[in-house]
């Protein structure tokens, strides 16, 4: 979890410096949204052959080699010529997206087998804790960086911090996944074909799930929307220093997030419980009217609480999905999980292109508006679904 930390904390420096260096770059909020679509697209991929590969390698080998390639991307990225920067930032949007996304699925499918099912709840918040601390020192960070020593020195310390996460991985004395033998690859390989059904069913097995799946690609068509809006936001705010504003938000948001977290694992301690499908339809409601409100031009005090608010309801939504759907058996885990990292890159990735030409038409208030609006809509319907599941398992 350090070194996944350690990696969070470059990952979230260089969001801010590649969002911000292709907006500034091209002068176009439509380029921003092409070049995360292709990186949400490229998980969109990976999600899709996330189970197979979970069936056929470790999960150690998969979070090791998804490092490597990632930081090796990243010096591709700082070696290019100019004349080879946009070919360069097209690797980094595919192989970052596609990587992220197995590494991912890989981490919490196995973190049942790693500290046993009833500890699932303490390590989802732990994972997550320790991410969010990273994004606070990530975006406290970003603009102190990119402001005084450029996008090159976002760059290398990005590649540095997968190379530390490799190595951490290296050093986990834990396999995971499925390592077949050779002379049942092939035997297998029909089963691996029907991945996509296997997860649909590991689903529906489960009441509510699929329903808390597609809540969970919806919401990420809203979390597009604030995400893209941001760094066109923060220009009209203060156009020589549009970084301060983004950093700041998110290092807010992170610390809402770590107070979350740290409710979240009193709570488990106090009950035995993880959150539940309710907090995950309440928490999304909170969070998609947070980020709406954060665009509605309110004075630093109020956005500040707007903005921990935000994160703490994400971090409530995120450990309560990610724990759900860690109580499917260990066989069509990674399948489902695989799905639903598909779902969630289809729902940004989507996102980004609509609501990146929106933005050169109407205000970031009015996309984010409607965007998180069509979330707070799917969030009410689960709730309902969840009430009416609760009420029929209690009657006589």
């Amino acid at each position: 979890m350090a070194g996944y930390a350690v990696s969070s904390y470059g990952t979230f420096l260089n969001m801010v410096a590649l969002n911000l260096f292709v907006y500034e770059t091209t002068g176009r909020a439509l380029a921003l949204g092409l070049f995360m679509a292709v990186r949400l697209g490229s998980g969109f991929a990976a999600g899709l052959t996330a189970g197979t590969l979970l069936a056929r390698f470790t999960a150690k080998s998969i979070m090791l080699w998804t490092n490597i390639a990632q930081a090796a991307v990243m010096l591709l990225l700082i070696c290019a010529p100019d004349a080879l920067r946009t070919a360069a930032l097209v690797a980094v949007s595919v192989v970052v997206g596609g990587c992220g996304t197995l590494f991912m699925v890989a981490l919490r499918s196995s973190i049942p087998e790693m500290v046993g099912e009833e500890r699932r709840s303490w390590a989802n918040s732990l994972s997550i804790t320790g991410r969010s601390m990273a994004m606070v020192a990530g975006f406290a960070s970003a603009g102190v960086v990119v402001s005084l020593v450029g996008y090159t020195a976002a760059f290398v310390v990005d590649m540095a911090t997968f190379t530390v996460c490799a190595v951490t991985v290296a050093l986990l004395p834990f396999a995971g996944g499925g390592e077949r033998r050779p002379e049942r690859a092939e035997e297998e390989a029909p089963a691996a074909r029907r991945r996509m059904p296997v997860a649909f069913a590991a689903l529906s097995a489960v009441p509510g799930m699929a329903l808390m799946v597609a809540l969970r690609g919806v919401d990420a068509l809203g979390s597009s929307s604030h995400n893209a809006a941001l760094p066109v936001y923060s220009s009209t705010l203060d156009a020589a220093r549009p970084a301060v504003f983004v950093s700041a938000f998110w290092c807010l948001w992170a610390l809402g997030n770590i107070a979350a977290q740290r409710a979240v694992q009193r709570y488990g301690k106090r009950t035995g419980r993880a959150p539940g499908a309710a907090a995950f339809g309440y928490g999304t409601c909170l969070m998609s009217g947070s980020f709406v409100l954060a665009f509605a031009g309110f004075g630093p005090v109020a956005t500040a609480v707007v903005a921990l608010v935000a994160g703490a309801a994400d971090g409530l939504t995120e450990v309560a999905y990610t724990s759900h759907l860690q109580t499917l058996p260990a066989g069509p885990r990674a399948h489902a999980f695989g799905l639903s990292a598909t779902v969630e890159n289809l729902g940004f990735g989507a996102g980004m292109i609509l609501v990146a030409a929106a933005l050169d038409r109407f205000s970031p208030l009015a996309v984010v508006g409607w965007s998180h609006g069509v979330a707070l809509l799917v969030a009410v319907v689960f709730l309902i679904r969840v009430r009416g599941a609760r009420g029929t398992a209690t009657a006589p």
